[in-house]
């Protein structure tokens, strides 16, 4: 019987942790390889999240993390901090200033450029 017991509770508990992971998709600003290259480097690189990938032509991210390692709001926030805006969190002009000139998604040149 308690063997039951404990794989009952074996089992309940490995579906926890996998019940903390979960799916996010939304607007990151950006135009270029280089951009691409930034986000997903970055962000794959943060505790709690296991996927990361950037589209340029839909400036949508999709990420999956793990919810009790980290918040969503701590991933725009964190991309926000790498100069590109989120559709939570508008990166400071000192963190935007700091992109290299081909990736200035605010820059309507810029984005005619890399169309």
């Amino acid at each position: 019987m308690i063997k039951y017991i404990l794989i009952s509770v074996l089992i309940s508990l490995s579906t926890m942790d996998q019940n903390s992971n979960a799916k996010a998709n939304f607007r990151v600003d950006g135009v270029c390889g280089m951009c691409k290259e930034r986000i997903e480097n970055s962000t794959i690189k943060l505790k709690g999240v296991k996927f990361s990938k950037w589209n340029i032509s839909t400036n949508k991210i999709s990420l999956i993390y793990n919810e009790k390692k980290i918040k969503l709001n701590d991933i725009h926030k964190f991309i926000a901090e790498l100069g590109h805006d989120t559709e939570k969190v508008i990166a400071t002009d000192k963190a935007y200033n700091s992109l290299d000139p081909c990736c200035k998604y605010r820059d309507p040149n810029v984005v005619k450029n890399h169309q």
